[in-house]
């Protein structure tokens, strides 16, 4: 059995603890992720339609899928997926998140499976899922390669996988960082680390190890001037998404 939690960082988790009350304010330091959102949310959609052959035209549309939302916050993600019919799981390993996602929850009217725990230690459990959502995550672990096989072993066989992360370029590192921490002030300064971005090369590197197979990739690009975020084809040099499939 694999001893539980063994990729958090605790460091990560203490920014993340400090920062908890504010998930739900979308113009405090989650603005980022907020604006976000619809983005994240048209792509994974799509995708877990495509993988299931679902109609997202119909009411619950994910119904009988059951989705682990591993890092979820205070919900972001969770509540959608939870609207349109699945089985919710959403899982943190900052405690002080949880809370914050469950009464959130509530006060929407939502029944979402809320719990403290790792990747590492839902695998050790037995837990399976259809769909693993792995947003914004895996530049935060302490062994991406550990966490990634953990996220597989909690997939179902023919089971998706959403994971999106950061590139590490001299573009990222202007924006992610600079931009973002230091110029425009959306996040904490010392949020992110430069040396744990991961290049989309290298994520699909640590997907096929982890036994996954990469089908999709696309990239996260925000315009200045409109305000807003879009999905790529092609532009993968700052934020990006990839979908991977358990083989069955």
């Amino acid at each position: 059995m694999q001893a539980a939690q063994t990729t958090i960082d605790p460091a990560e988790v203490a920014k993340f603890e400090a920062m908890a009350a504010e998930w739900w304010d979308p113009n405090g330091k989650f603005k980022p992720l907020h604006m976000l959102n619809p983005c994240r949310l048209d792509y994974i959609t799509s995708q877990i339609a495509a993988e299931f052959d679902r109609d997202l035209g119909v009411d619950s549309p994910f119904a009988g899928l059951r989705i682990l939302d591993i890092g979820c916050g205070g919900g972001l993600l969770s509540e959608p997926m939870a609207r349109l019919g699945a089985d919710v799981v959403g899982a943190d390993a900052a405690e002080r998140n949880i809370p914050v996602a469950q009464v959130h929850a509530e006060q929407s009217g939502l029944t979402i499976d809320y719990r403290h725990t790792s990747a590492e230690a839902l695998a050790a459990a037995g837990e399976q899922f259809d769909v693993v959502m792995n947003m914004e995550v895996v530049e935060h672990v302490a062994d991406p390669q550990a966490y990634l096989t953990a996220c597989q072993q909690l997939l179902r066989p023919g089971g998706l996988q959403i994971c999106s992360t950061i590139n590490r370029n001299a573009k990222s590192y202007a924006m992610a960082i600079v931009g973002a921490e230091y110029v425009m002030r959306w996040l904490p300064k010392g949020t992110h680390e430069w040396k744990k971005f991961i290049t989309p090369d290298e994520l699909y590197s640590l997907l096929e190890k982890a036994g996954l197979s990469p089908v999709d990739r696309k990239g996260f690009v925000f315009n200045p001037i409109s305000w807003q975020w879009s999905l790529s084809a092609k532009d993968l040099s700052v934020n990006y998404v990839t979908a991977s499939v358990k083989p069955s």
